[in-house]
């Protein structure tokens, strides 16, 4: 897996590590979800590298990148933005492509709000922005979505419950939340996210980043609801997602993207590591006609 990438670290507020590979002048930022790593694009990004140079990086709180104390608005998906827009350019690159899962994606659609004129394209894989999320609270979407308020919890309640027996906690997360089993996963990748989550740190930045997202993120998302992005983007979800279940993804995506596509896989919400070459497909499409449409502009 990763065959041809390249470890890279970056210095910044916040150490990022990653792998990087492929070539090319165009950039693409593959940014995970929850509670995994970079690791969870171990199939997807050799398969894009051969027209793009792949960038894949551990958000700040996950996988081997820092893990600063959780203050302020440290976990922020502003923050974890500016890192990787950081990333981007100490490896060449002002403007590129990005694609986020889950928590990657929230990070991707502040980065888009944020940094404008760095993107070149948004892909979006199974989310709604945080403030429909929140808005939507009921007892059933309480039950799916359990994560969300155990993991907000203040300091340190979670995090010692979590500290007991990770694998359970986040294997529970997994499989509940993706309707999926061990079987559904590459075993490979399955063992590189167990590494990293049995670290107390991974621990303290997963709770640090959902406490994030009810306060800070939750603030800021108010304040840009009206926000349009103008890039294209593309929104990607898994038909068999508890996300599918409690939203129309489209609906509520058609007024905050001017340029949006739309489409779906047959899985639940980790179909990165369910479907990757179906996912690599459809993102290679889509991003093979913006940068058509790019260079006949």
């Amino acid at each position: 897996m990763f065959e041809g990438f390249t470890d890279f670290v970056v210095e910044g507020p916040v150490e990022i590590r990653g792998k990087v590979g492929g070539s090319g002048d165009t950039a693409l930022l593959l940014l995970h979800g929850y509670p995994q790593n970079h690791h969870e694009w171990a199939v997807v990004a050799p398969l894009l590298s051969k027209k793009f140079t792949v960038v894949c990086p551990d958000l700040r709180g996950y996988g081997q990148s820092g893990k600063p104390p959780d203050s302020g608005d440290a976990y922020s998906f502003r923050q974890m933005a500016n890192d990787q827009v950081g990333v981007m350019r100490k490896l060449g690159f002002e403007r590129f492509h990005v694609v986020g899962h889950g928590r990657g994606a929230r990070t991707a659609h502040r980065l888009a709000l944020d940094h404008p004129d760095s993107v070149l394209s948004a892909s979006f894989l199974d989310i709604v922005p945080t403030l429909d999320m929140f808005a939507r609270v009921d007892a059933q979407f309480a039950r799916t979505y359990w994560h969300w308020f155990f993991l907000q919890l203040p300091s340190p309640f979670p995090e010692r419950l979590i500290e007991g027996d990770p694998d359970h906690f986040y294997q529970a997360s997994l499989f509940a939340l993706g309707k999926m089993g061990p079987e559904d996963f590459d075993a490979t990748q399955l063992e590189a996210y167990r590494r990293d989550w049995r670290s107390p740190d991974f621990i303290r930045g997963s709770c640090a980043d959902y406490r994030a997202a009810a306060a800070v993120d939750l603030q800021l998302d108010r304040q840009d609801a009206g926000a349009m992005i103008e890039v294209p983007c593309l929104v990607l979800w898994g038909e068999q997602s508890t996300l599918a279940e409690a939203f129309d993804i489209p609906t509520v995506w058609k007024g905050r993207l001017a340029r949006p596509s739309f489409a779906s896989v047959p899985a639940g919400h980790f179909f990165v590591d369910q479907r990757p070459v179906e996912v690599a497909d459809l993102l290679d499409g889509f991003l093979g006609k913006v940068v058509a449409q790019t260079s006949s502009s």
